[in-house]
């Protein structure tokens, strides 16, 4: 043996036969896992298939595409009935302002109020009621973006402040 190929290039045979059963092992330990991957892969496969040949599955596919086209134009119809609605909302009145306060400072409470009502776009309307010991009078005034053709009394200006800024109000005294 010694004469062999392996004394002429210098190697000692035991170091290639240990290489060589390391080698088979590693191939061993890789051959098991490819074929529990192809295991896994067959029984999907199998269960996916189940009852069904290739004309089947392709009408399977067809209605989830059907389905797939239905909810996508359900989503559609829902995006614009909703934003139907905030268009809709947005001339509804939504937004209010309450100063309540003596006009004639002879009540002795504060029974007159000045009430501001607007809608998203800040049109609306401010009621200001002022009780006396003789009756009790009552204005209205027109509100158009957030300003009155017809000068305010502070507290109406108040209850407008109120009404415009009330998210913000809000938010502060959390």
């Amino acid at each position: 043996m010694e004469n062999s190929l392996y004394t002429k290039i210098g190697l000692d045979p035991a170091f290639v036969d240990i290489f060589l059963i390391m080698l088979v092992v590693v191939l061993f330990v890789l051959l098991i896992s490819v074929n529990m991957k192809y295991s896994r892969m067959k029984s999907n496969y199998a269960s996916f298939m189940r009852g069904k040949d290739g004309k089947n599955l392709e009408d399977s596919i067809l209605d989830k595409f059907s389905e797939l086209d239905a909810i996508a134009n359900l989503a559609k119809k829902n995006r614009q009935e909703v934003k139907d609605i905030i268009r809709k909302t947005e001339k509804y009145y939504q937004k209010q302002g309450i100063v309540k306060y003596d006009a004639f400072h002879e009540m002795g409470g504060n029974l007159s109020f000045a009430l501001a009502i607007l809608d998203a776009k800040d049109n609306g309307w401010i009621i200001n009621a002022m009780h006396s010991r003789e009756g009790c009078y009552t204005y209205i005034k027109e509100i158009v973006k957030a300003e009155s053709f017809i000068e305010l009394s502070d507290e109406e200006a108040e209850a407008l402040e109120k009404a415009i800024y009330r998210d913000i109000i809000e938010e502060t005294s959390i």
